[in-house]
């Protein structure tokens, strides 16, 4: 049979390659091609079959269409900032993976803009501002307001699950499209967020607890308020400090955390908390147990040294939850993982259009990556949801 060449732009080949974070070895690994191959390819020397090209448009997770382009595309930057779950996993090399979860979220929320127009829909505009030299109590009232939660609502929310959902609706309902990472360890990145008007972006790692995806939802906002996104990390300390502190004051408000029970039966001026009380203050403002310390810090209920034993013990218990998580990841169904991932804006927007039929049953596969045949048991979780 004779072999059918294809014929990709060369620089295409490079730009994917590298946007996918893979090195030439590691590509023609995955390609089960020989490196002078890639290269001959890649400099326009020869050329792959389709076979070939539809094997690397696979690997690098792009549309066969992509590298028939006749100019590499200027969007997809990496950006630099990261949060991860502790400054001693800081790397400066972005994983495949990680590449593969920004292109993903760029996607959607272009697609999600597309959706709106389809149903002549406007997405809400997210106007809540701040600045760096502003009182973080005062930017986390301005958050709060800006998302309509009330301290009554927070104390209702028992369940984490049931906790982050909520949260995750009203930074929804406020303008912003959240979306979860799958594919990401979280020593790589905790969240990242896309500051692109209307409709900014945050996505959360769904391998995280819930309390530390409702931490980073916030965290990731108040980026936005500064008119800032990214991957967050500590290239910017005083940003990120300001970031986790808003954060922690939108969790925890100051006069509702000094009233509540916890706070006003601890002994005053001992800097040592238990575990119990750590965890009825995360029961009733939502936030995990170091969520909690570190706002009791802020406010000088406690001392440094003592939040630093406990970092390490939560640290520990991360991780022991993190493994717990992963095997029970296995299990969950995948219109469940798809649902999630999404998240309710997005699927709404794809459920509506394939009610009115402007799009296809094949048209929600592609955007919510799901087969067809799971369809069904999608829109019945979505409805029970909404």
């Amino acid at each position: 049979m004779k072999r059918v060449e294809a014929t990709p732009t060369p620089a295409l080949l490079v730009w994917a390659r590298k946007k996918a974070g893979l090195s030439l070895e590691q590509a023609a690994q995955k390609a089960r091609a020989k490196l002078e191959q890639l290269t001959d390819w890649e400099s326009g020397a020869s050329r792959p079959s389709v076979p070939q090209l539809r094997k690397l448009a696979a690997i690098y997770r792009r549309p066969l269409a992509t590298f028939y382009l006749e100019e590499v595309p200027t969007r997809f930057e990496v950006m630099h900032d990261f949060r991860r779950l502790s400054a001693e996993d800081l790397t400066y090399e972005h994983s495949p993976k990680l590449a593969y979860e920004l292109r993903h979220a760029f996607d959607r929320r272009e697609w999600a803009l597309e959706l709106m127009m389809g149903l002549e829909e406007v997405p809400t505009p997210f106007n809540a501002a701040a600045s760096l030299d502003e009182s973080v109590e005062e930017v986390a009232t301005r958050l709060r307001t800006s998302l309509g939660v009330e301290i009554e609502m927070q104390s209702a929310w028992r369940q984490d699950h049931e906790a982050f959902k909520q949260w995750r609706r009203l930074l929804e309902r406020s303008g912003i499209l959240t979306l979860q990472a799958t594919g990401l360890q979280l020593a790589e990145a905790r969240g990242f967020s896309i500051n692109l008007r209307p409709l900014p972006v945050v996505v959360v790692n769904i391998k995280d607890a819930p309390r530390g995806r409702i931490f980073t939802l916030l965290h990731e906002a108040t980026h936005l308020m500064l008119n800032d996104g990214g991957i967050c990390d500590l290239h910017d300390a005083d940003e990120e400090a300001f970031c986790n502190r808003v954060a922690g004051a939108t969790l925890f408000p100051k006069d509702a955390l000094l009233n509540s029970e916890v706070v006003r039966q601890h002994k005053k001026g001992d800097p040592n908390w238990t575990d119990y009380q750590l965890q009825e203050l995360s029961r009733q403002f939502g936030g995990s147990r170091e969520a909690a310390l570190v706002r009791l810090l802020t406010l000088k209920l406690t001392t440094q040294a003592f939040y630093d034993r406990a970092r390490k013990e939560f640290l520990r218990i991360y991780k022991e939850q993190q493994e717990k998580r992963q095997e029970a990841e296995g299990f969950a169904p995948p219109h469940v993982i798809a649902l999630s991932s999404a998240g309710p804006l997005f699927t709404s927007l794809v459920i509506q259009n394939l009610n009115r039929e402007k799009i296809t049953a094949s048209d929600v596969s592609d955007y919510l990556q799901i087969r067809v045949k799971h369809l069904k048991d999608l829109q019945g979780d979505f409805s029970r949801e909404g």
